[in-house]
């Protein structure tokens, strides 16, 4: 997922947020991070298994050994010691073009690959990564409250700085609002992180029932194959899908991004059937313009 707004509208604040609506782990992710950690010496002595989803949000000047992973003897980076947790990169077009391009291969195969002179290591990366990123270097290009000062030219720069592949491996595109007072004030209490938590769990023991013993955890592990399998939209979905596919230029990728999504936006209604209303939904997710 990828939140675009002006500063200050709450986006890093969502994103910290977000374990706290993730199932906990099972017990083989629990091995799988606590064995990470373990061999990156971050393991904390009283704690001989982690139970707690990874959080990491690495800055943007970190390099691309410490996002990847690297050393002479390869080490895990960043988005392995995110694996089944939350990758949260801030102010993303600040990256480097580099760095932001070696997520390419590890948000499609969930797993990263080191070569080295002394062999090819290769490390889990199976994360959700959350970014977020101002609509332009000032930050409120097309914020109805302050007016933008930068050239048009600066904000085709700015935008560019993130690739199309990339953004097409996203699935989620938000526009944050700016928040009013009146929202600041209001005294009416939002659905706790502890009831939208029940709900995402609830979705992923329907998940897990699905797949069975495939070795698939969630909807977003699927395969091509699987998405042929599991995936059958009514004819309203279908004609619906069809006609987007042509208007806004999908790719095979996004296609299947989409089914997949509409799959979990199903699997939370707690609907069998993806119909036309789920595959709506996550159209509306896509982005409006690419920076191709």
């Amino acid at each position: 997922m990828i939140m675009t707004s002006p500063p200050g509208s709450g986006k890093t604040l969502l994103a910290r947020a977000l374990p706290s609506i993730l199932p906990p782990m099972t017990i083989d992710e629990a091995l799988e991070v606590t064995k990470i950690y373990s061999v990156r010496g971050l393991l904390p002595p009283d704690t001989p298994l982690l139970r707690q989803r990874p959080f990491r949000a690495p800055h943007h000047t970190t390099s691309y050994a410490g996002l990847v992973g690297g050393g002479t003897w390869p080490r895990p980076g960043e988005i392995t010691l995110a694996h089944r947790g939350v990758l949260f990169l801030d102010e993303l077009p600040e990256f480097s073009s580099h760095t932001l391009e070696i997520l390419r291969q590890p948000l499609e195969d969930r797993r990263v690959t080191l070569a080295r002179a002394s062999g090819t290591v290769s490390f889990p990366a199976n994360f959700t990564l959350i970014a977020a990123m101002n609509p332009c270097p000032c930050g409120y290009w097309g914020d109805p409250v302050r007016e933008c000062r930068c050239a048009a030219s600066t904000i085709a720069r700015y935008q560019k700085r993130i690739s199309g592949p990339l953004l097409d491996r996203l699935d989620i595109h938000l526009e944050v609002p700016r928040i009013d007072y009146e929202q600041l004030a209001e005294k009416r209490a939002a659905e706790a992180s502890a009831q939208l938590r029940e709900r995402v769990t609830s979705a992923r023991a329907v998940q897990a029932i699905r797949f069975g013993e495939l070795g698939i955890l969630t909807n977003a592990d699927m395969a091509p194959r699987d998405v042929q399998r599991f995936i059958q939209l009514d004819p309203a979905g279908e004609a619906l899908l069809k006609s987007a596919v042509s208007r806004l230029s999908l790719s095979a990728r996004a296609y299947h991004r989409v089914l997949k999504l509409s799959r979990t936006i199903a699997d939370l209604a707690e609907v069998e059937a993806v119909e036309a209303v789920h595959v709506a939904e996550a159209l509306q997710y896509r982005p409006r313009q690419t920076a191709a």
